[in-house]
């Protein structure tokens, strides 16, 4: 039973539950052999008056008819019982499981995102939980409950009369040792079957994300093929799956199924030798129709056990994976930053090297340098997304492995490029920045962000739901709204990876204003691609490769004619730059 406790990743409390629920559903199964065994008593007591010649014995007829009627209400109790000890408890586990795997994930480093897709993840969430659910709720609890209710059962019917359980039972091995040796194959094709409904998962994902650009491009031809290929792959390896699967359970419960023929061939045989009585020969035969059932239960969960044993280590191994550990307690006092020879690599190649850089406390340091260049990893290090494959990195002298990420991230605000907003309301999604902030302090950040206009002009004003990922709202006031959730968490770290990038000249202008707002008294790290907004910086880092290739002022920088000079004079030459000097020339009438 502890093996059960590993394969589903049932905490303390969810095994105890589990084993409550086993001893339930035995107990119910029991309880329905009672009104069972009344019947059986019944019919002897009808047939005895045929073999006597005496009349019936009322008495005792009224007596099986009221041990039927309590039979029948104990299974009511027990069966009730067996529902709350086993799918409310399932239901409740699932939870448990669900919110486990999601904290995780949310601990997980971001290496760990980068060979993962969102479908895998999302699947890992719903699917494979739900899969524990459904075993813990329909299958576990029925199938070892059973198990031990056919072993009680077979001891009984042992004393009853051995050689006719020897016979009922003797094809039992050979119908459960064929879907024991078939196991391999079942969990060879349940395995194809489970990457082939992943594979569709992928396609569909890929599908809704690129719909604008099918749409544009008029790919939908191509584009729907490679998701009905996908599906087209996950009915297929259904079809193996369900066909040979069932082929198996066919078979042996036909091959089960001779233990009955077994049974009567016995029991004629003992009774022409004149040692065995009728009724009782007729009560084990119809005992032996009602014992099939649950052996039949066995054979049918067990193949579906082993299937969802494939979801259910898939869940196992994502819980298996290593979270970011650190100390809760170290507190950091001061917010100088220090790279000390970093190198890092997403995969095999490094792309940071060997770098080493200072950004003192309460400064503006800009990152610079051409795409590729390792800017975005830099300030992601930093904020320990990712651990470095060498070097150090210290905040305030501490290095930040050391330090708890939770811990770490509390010291940091972010304002990304790309804005990441939930479908809820305007307030909520800007009180993510502190979840314990006031409504005036969520007000008082909006107007600092520049975004209290526009939002009260909305249908329901901060209360407006802003659709998924803040559909309903421009680029620039979604922004802005990200600042106001960096202003909120009032963090003493700034980490910011071009706000400005992609705007209206009104927008840049009203997101400048927000930032001015947000950098005040604090270490900021600004990733930048129009380097005439840096010039003014308390200092200009330039990467290249990964690697520091330069640093200083903006002046100084443009003096040394190095790089930064060289991309300083392309975007300055860029702005000269209009549609009508790419565009053909018209014909003339």
């Amino acid at each position: 039973m502890k093996k059960i406790k590993q394969l589903l990743g049932l905490s303390d409390e969810g095994y105890r539950d589990f084993k409550r629920a086993v001893v339930a559903v035995v107990i119910s199964n029991l309880a329905l052999l009672l009104p069972f065994i009344v019947m059986i008593q019944l019919i002897v007591t009808l047939l005895a008056p045929l073999m006597t010649g005496d009349p019936p014995d009322t008495a005792k007829l009224w007596l099986l008819l009221g041990c039927g009627i309590a039979a029948a209400a104990l299974y009511f109790f027990a069966y009730r019982n067996e529902y709350r000890k086993t799918y409310v408890t399932a239901y409740s586990e699932s939870e448990k499981i669900r919110l486990d795997v999601a904290e995780r994930i949310r601990r997980l480093p971001m290496s760990f995102f980068n060979s993962k897709d969102l479908s895998e993840l999302t699947t890992n969430i719903m699917a494979d939980c739900t899969s524990v659910e459904h075993v813990m709720s329909h299958v576990a609890p029925g199938l070892f409950a059973n198990i031990i209710t056919i072993t009680l059962a077979c001891a009984l019917l042992a004393v009853y009369d051995w050689r006719l359980s020897l016979a009922l039972f003797a094809a039992l091995p050979v119908s459960f040792g064929l879907i024991l040796l078939s196991r391999r194959l079942q969990t060879k094709l349940g395995e194809k079957h489970v990457q082939a409904k992943l594979n569709v998962s992928d396609r569909i994902q890929e599908y809704l994300d690129g719909i604008k650009v099918v749409k544009a491009f008029g790919l939908s031809g191509e584009k729907s093929e490679s998701l009905r290929s996908a599906l087209r792959s996950m009915m297929w390896n259904a079809i193996k799956f369900e066909g040979l699967t069932g082929a198996f359970i066919t078979l042996a419960m036909m091959i089960m199924q001779v233990g009955i023929g077994l049974v009567v061939l016995t029991g004629v045989l003992l009774l022409t030798d004149g040692g065995f009585d009728v009724i009782k020969f007729l009560t084990f035969v119809i005992v032996s129709v009602k014992i099939y059932s649950p052996l039949i239960v066995i054979l049918t969960l067990l193949p579906e056990f082993f299937y969802m044993l494939i979801s259910t280590r898939r869940m196992q191994q994502l819980r298996s994976e290593p979270v970011m550990t650190g100390d809760e307690t170290i507190a950091l006092q001061n917010f100088n930053i220090e790279l000390k020879n970093v190198t890092f690599a997403y995969r095999e190649s490094d792309v940071i090297k060997n770098l080493s850089l200072t950004i003192p406390q309460s400064s503006v340091t800009a990152l610079v340098g051409p795409s590729g260049s390792g800017k975005s990893t830099v300030t992601r290090l930093i904020a320990r997304f990712w651990d470095v494959k060498s070097g150090e990195i210290r905040i305030g002298g501490k290095n930040i492995r050391d330090v708890d990420p939770e811990r770490l991230m509390s010291y940091m605000s972010f304002v990304f490029q790309d804005v990441v907003l939930f479908n809820d309301t305007v307030m909520n999604n800007i009180r993510i920045g502190r979840q314990g902030a006031s409504d005036d302090e969520v007000y008082a950040a909006a107007r600092m962000a520049r975004c209290d206009g526009f939002i009260r002009h909305m249908p329901c004003g901060y209360e407006t739901l802003i659709g998924e990922n803040g559909s309903t709202l421009s680029g620039g006031e979604r922004q802005r709204i990200s600042i106001a959730r960096a202003l909120l968490k009032n963090a003493p770290i700034v980490l910011l990876d071009e706000a400005t990038a992609s705007l209206d000249p009104e927008n840049e202008a009203l997101i400048q204003e927000a930032i001015s707002e947000l950098v005040k008294g604090r270490t900021v790290v600004v990733i930048a691609h129009r380097l005439r907004t840096v010039l003014g910086t308390d200092k200009i880092a330039v990467l290249e490769n990964g690697r520091l290739v330069e640093e200083g002022i903006g002046d100084e920088l443009i003096a040394q004619n190095g790089l930064f000079a060289r991309l300083y004079k392309i975007q300055q030459e860029s702005l000269g730059w209009t549609a009508g000097k790419v565009m053909p020339p018209t014909k003339k009438s």
